[in-house]
């Protein structure tokens, strides 16, 4: 494991004394990052500890926010930088581990992954700060749309929301190795974050075998439902996917999008064939005619929503 390049001496109590907090305070701030207790009387951390709980503290002082959003905000940061550590570690083990032409052990195996990520920390660190200033002045933008419409309800936006899974995950899953299984998901997330950009839309959230995105646009939305049956159920190499498609209003909060649209999409999902495109009324409404071709489905129970008539959609 890289190791802190400074001396890992002081306890909790030392380190909120000298960051002019309390350890109350520090607590739950390091609870917020994700890390686990620890004892009152353990040397466990350093210097950079002091100085990210200072800045945490200087942020509440200056009287912009308080000091229970700072630890919100610390959440975000702590749950977000846990998922990329993971996903970076794990790229990077597979790296090397594909790599592996001289029959090295697992031990080798991490201790070259490890000098791999000490290599490019730098750098990447770098391209994090450049990710979080732009997606920062998106997320602005969205928050300033929100307010534009004729309803201007802040931090509530009309979208379309996408729900895209493999059909039988559970079934395909049991008949592979846990390897071919890592493979699977990795392509399949990747392909969906490439077809959901290119669309200018964003993956809110990626459950292995599922994605939820959101567009502005519904004819967009269609696009990157359409690209991901292409990229995916149209490869003969991959299982085939399911997409439903729900607009309306959403409420956007915590890096997540809550509503009832949220939830359509997902229940539309399920009833949708195998490389198919099902979306809600709203969504259909939005549709040129001259486009596109809308075929209403049998009306159904939809758990939450009462009896619903489905719509699939393909373009003409």
């Amino acid at each position: 494991m890289a190791k802190s390049k400074q001396p890992v001496n002081l306890t909790s109590a030392e380190v909120a004394e000298k960051a002019g907090v309390s350890p109350d305070q520090a607590k739950r701030l390091w609870r917020a990052l994700g890390f686990p207790e620890i004892g009152d009387d353990e040397a466990f951390f350093d210097e950079a500890d002091v100085n990210a709980l200072t800045k945490a503290n200087e942020i509440a002082g200056n009287g912009l926010v308080s000091f229970d959003l700072v630890v919100n905000l610390t959440r975000g940061i702590g749950q977000s930088m846990a998922r990329l550590s993971d996903y970076e570690v794990s790229a990077l083990l597979h790296h090397v581990e594909t790599q592996n032409e001289d029959d090295r052990t697992p031990a080798e195996l991490l201790k070259a992954t490890v000098s791999v990520s000490e290599q490019f920390e730098s750098a990447f660190e770098e391209m994090m700060i450049f990710a979080w200033r732009r997606h920062m002045r998106a997320a602005l933008a969205r928050a300033e749309a929100s307010v534009a419409g004729p309803e201007e309800q802040l931090g509530t936006v009309w979208q379309t929301v996408g729900f895209a899974d493999i059909v039988s995950f559970t079934a395909l899953s049991n008949t592979l190795t846990e390897e071919k299984i890592g493979d699977l998901v990795e392509l399949f997330e990747s392909r969906c974050a490439d077809v959901v950009a290119t669309w200018g839309g964003r993956i809110i959230k990626s459950l292995g075998d599922s994605v939820l995105f959101v567009n502005d646009d519904p004819l967009q939305a269609y696009g990157t439902a359409e690209g991901i049956i292409n990229v995916i159920g149209r490869d003969p190499r991959m299982p085939d996917v399911r997409v439903g498609l729900a607009s309306g209003n959403v409420v956007s909060r915590l890096g997540d999008v809550f509503g009832p649209p949220v939830n359509m999409a997902a229940r539309l999902t399920a009833v949708a064939r195998r490389n198919r495109i099902i979306v809600d009324e709203a969504t259909a409404g939005t549709m040129p005619e001259d486009e596109f071709e809308t075929r209403r489905l049998a009306a159904r129970p939809v758990r939450g929503f009462g009896i619903v008539e489905p719509v699939a959609v393909r373009r003409v």
